[in-house]
């Protein structure tokens, strides 16, 4: 029961992602202040699961939104939700597709394993007196949807399809995060940074080792914050 309720709530939130990122651009103003910025993170992930014998990263672009809460002086708690997020592995072998369950198509192409997930950080993150940071903790995940995908081009006739394979899938993932990063304008624009992600839960049921890395070239966009620093100069 708890796990269906859990369910359900990251249903709704998977259906409210676009809706929560027009808010964040609407009230970003209202939600941010000396000990807490709220703002829009996206980037690019190269991704990899281990246990198959294709070894090459995925890469995807992600999406979603973040807080920083101030704890104390200059240590902050980093967490959000990345509501837009994939990770995977290419250029699948046959014995890949095998355990993968998925059909090998008569025309030349490509295979990539693709999982869909909601991502939740909560890292302590270390803002030095440079407007350089350091962060580092757990992080945890939703696999909610996955697939194999075949991509083909050939004699102008492009080809993609998608065998599901959920019923393969572990729904959660969890494993550890840090990165580093620098924040633009003197401390006052957006912010440029890395992420490395472990997993140390399998992906897939049956295939030991099956847990995943990725890493992550990130911006994150503060939303109001000029507006909320020209409140309180006023004040």
């Amino acid at each position: 029961m708890k796990k269906i309720l859990i369910l359900l709530g990251l249903i709704v939130v998977a259906n409210c992602a676009q809706s929560q990122i027009l808010i964040s651009l609407l009230l970003g103003d209202k939600l941010n202040s000396a000990d807490l910025e709220f703002g829009l993170e996206g980037g690019v992930n190269f991704t990899q699961i281990y246990g198959f014998e294709s070894s090459s990263n995925l890469a995807n672009l992600n999406l979603g939104f973040y807080f920083d809460i101030r704890m104390k002086d200059q240590l902050f708690l980093h967490t959000g939700l990345q509501a837009q997020s994939r990770f995977g592995l290419r250029n699948l072998t046959e014995n890949d597709l095998e355990f993968l369950e998925a059909e090998i198509e008569d025309v030349e192409g490509k295979y990539s394993q693709k999982v869909k997930t909601f991502t939740v950080p909560i890292l302590a993150n270390y803002k030095f007196k440079n407007h350089m940071y350091v962060e580092a903790g757990p992080q945890f995940g939703w696999n909610y949807n996955s697939y194999v995908e075949f991509e083909s081009d050939v004699d102008n006739r492009e080809v993609k399809i998608k065998d599901y394979n959920d019923d393969l899938l572990n729904w959660f993932n969890a494993g550890v995060a840090f990165g580093t990063g620098y924040k633009l304008l003197n401390g006052e624009g957006w912010t440029i940074g890395v992420r490395y992600y472990q997993g140390f839960t399998k992906v897939f049921k049956d295939r030991s080792g099956s847990n995943h890395n990725s890493f992550t070239i990130k911006v994150n966009i503060p939303i109001g914050v000029a507006s909320a620093k020209h409140g309180k100069d006023l004040k």
